[in-house]
């Protein structure tokens, strides 16, 4: 179950991946104050939400019983998928920039933190499609928000030199992990 968690934190973090990548190629020049900033906010918000996405789906667990593995295949099939499309997408409209204006202070620490939560609601999603397999929910939260915060730790360092291009790949990558994830699940409860 640790490899299955593991694979399901790299995939949930490879948006954050691509934002961090974007906010380092769009800043000056990234330190490390900057990217362990990122990091904890985006590391915070990818713990947080798949624990309230899961307490949603156990306060309707009972609810749903028969289908839970039709349902956490769809919510996975339905991220990777959209991730799969974003990065699509991103790669046809390559020429564009990301960056917008620059911004300081309290406007910074609010675009940070929106980008945060933004690119972890997906998390939530998987969250409440977990809490209908036997998982241990704590553990795998804590390990989606440390992975998150490495990688976009890293992702806001790296950013300057690799730019987005990078990050369209990560976040296709994450696409394909999460429905491979999610087959996984409908098969172990289908066939077994």
């Amino acid at each position: 179950m640790f490899g299955t968690s593991l694979a399901l934190a790299f995939s949930l973090s490879m948006d954050s991946f691509a934002a961090a990548l974007s906010r380092g190629a769009c800043s000056r020049r990234p330190g490390l104050p900057e990217a362990m900033r990122v990091g904890m906010a985006f590391g915070v918000a990818q713990c947080a939400m798949p624990l309230i996405g899961w307490a949603v789906g156990i306060a309707f667990a009972s609810l749903v019983e028969a289908v839970d593995h039709w349902i956490a295949f769809g919510l996975l099939l339905a991220v990777g998928g959209a991730m799969i499309r974003n990065a699509i997408l991103d790669s046809e409209e390559e020429g564009e920039s990301d960056c917008g204006p620059v911004r300081s202070g309290r406007n910074e620490w609010l675009a940070l933190l929106t980008t945060a939560i933004a690119t972890s609601i997906d998390a939530a999603a998987v969250g409440a499609g977990l809490a209908m397999v036997d998982v241990d929910m704590v553990t795998t939260a804590a390990l989606i928000g440390a992975v998150t915060f490495a990688v976009a730790f890293g992702g806001v360092l790296i950013g300057r030199a690799a730019g987005s291009r990078l990050g369209r790949w990560a976040e296709l990558a994450g696409g394909l992990v999460l429905i491979g994830i999610g087959a996984k699940i409908l098969v172990e409860h289908t066939i077994g």
